[in-house]
C-alpha cells in the first residue's frame, strides 16, 4: 500500500507531465507494490487536483472492457476514468497532436442519462430506463506514464493505466442520437477510418457482451463508496475497436453506419 504522500507526489506527477506535455516513468517502476487501490486513489488525488483548477466532472468512461484486453494485461474486470468538460470536442474539430502524449483514437458507444443509477445491483434495463439516449462517440486516449521505458524497456502496468485516469484524454460526440431500444445495441459497428484507409471494425458487443454492461459494472464499482450516476451524465460503455495512433496531419472519420459518423482532423 503506498502512503498518503507517496499518492499525492505520484499524483501530482501525472499532472505535471499533462502540463508540461512530458511523459514520465510508469509508477510502478518506482512503487512495484502499487495495488489496483492505490492506483484508484492517485486517479482520484489527480483529477480532484483538477476540479480545484476549476474543471467539472461531466461522466465517466470504462475501458478494458474486451476479455482480450483483460487477458492481455493479467486482469479479469474492466476499468474506469473521470470526464471532465475540457476533455470534450466537437464533431469535426481540429485538434493540435503536440497537445497529447501519445494519442490514440477509440470507438465506442456513449449512453447519456436522465436518471440517477445506483447500486451493485443495476441490470442492462436499469441502465436502459434512465438512459436519454445512446450516440457515437470517439475517446480519444493518451500516456502521460510511458508505455515502455526507453532506458530499461520497462512495460507499464495495468496500474499505471488506472492512475493515468485510465489514459482519457477527450471525448468527441456525433453521429444520429437514438433511443437505447431503437435497436440492439449489441450489433451497433462501425469501421474507423484513418487517412481515408479502414483501420479498424467492430461490434458493440465486444463489450462485454452488450455496451450497457460496461454501465452497469461502473454503478456496481461505486456502490460501496456511496456514489452513483448522475443525470446529464455521460458514460462512455467502452470501446470496441483496438486504439488507432494518430499524430499531426492525420485525419479521423467513423462511420457507424446507420448511426452516422463522427470526424476528427490533428495538426
Amino acid at each position: 500500500m503506498l502512503t498518503q504522500e507517496q499518492i499525492q507526489a505520484a499524483a501530482e506527477r501525472l499532472y505535471q507531465a499533462e502540463v508540461n506535455r512530458k511523459q514520465i516513468p510508469a509508477l510502478t517502476l518506482e512503487h512495484p507494490e502499487m495495488s489496483m487501490a492505490d492506483a484508484y486513489a492517485v486517479q482520484k488525488a489527480w483529477v480532484d487536483r483538477k476540479i480545484e483548477d476549476g474543471r467539472s466532472v461531466i461522466g465517466y468512461k470504462v475501458g478494458l472492457t474486451s476479455r482480450a484486453m483483460q487477458m492481455a494485461v493479467n486482469i479479469d474486470q474492466p476499468d474506469y476514468g473521470v470526464l471532465l468538460n475540457d476533455m470534450q470536442f466537437e464533431d469535426g474539430a481540429t485538434l493540435k497532436a503536440s497537445d497529447f502524449l501519445d494519442p490514440r483514437i477509440e470507438v465506442e458507444l456513449a449512453f447519456i442519462l436522465n436518471k440517477p443509477l445506483f447500486g451493485e445491483n443495476v441490470s442492462i434495463f436499469d441502465v436502459y430506463n434512465a438512459t436519454d439516449y445512446v450516440i457515437p462517440s470517439l475517446e480519444l486516449i493518451a500516456a502521460r506514464c510511458m508505455r515502455t521505458d526507453p532506458e530499461t524497456g520497462y512495460t507499464r502496468k495495468v496500474y499505471d493505466t488506472i492512475a493515468d485516469n485510465a489514459a482519457n484524454a477527450g471525448i468527441v460526440l456525433g453521429g444520429r442520437p437514438i433511443k437505447p431500444t431503437e435497436m440492439d445495441l449489441r450489433w451497433a459497428g462501425a469501421a474507423l477510418y484513418l487517412n481515408g484507409q479502414i483501420e479498424e471494425t467492430g461490434l458493440a458487443c465486444g463489450v462485454l457482451g452488450h455496451p450497457a454492461k460496461g454501465i452497469s459494472w461502473v454503478c456496481k464499482r461505486f456502490a460501496p463508496h456511496g456514489i452513483g450516476l448522475e443525470p446529464g451524465q455521460i458514460i462512455l460503455a467502452g470501446s470496441f475497436t483496438r486504439p488507432v495512433p494518430v499524430k499531426a496531419g492525420d485525419t479521423i472519420h467513423a462511420d457507424f453506419g446507420s448511426l452516422g459518423g463522427i470526424g476528427l482532423r490533428f495538426e
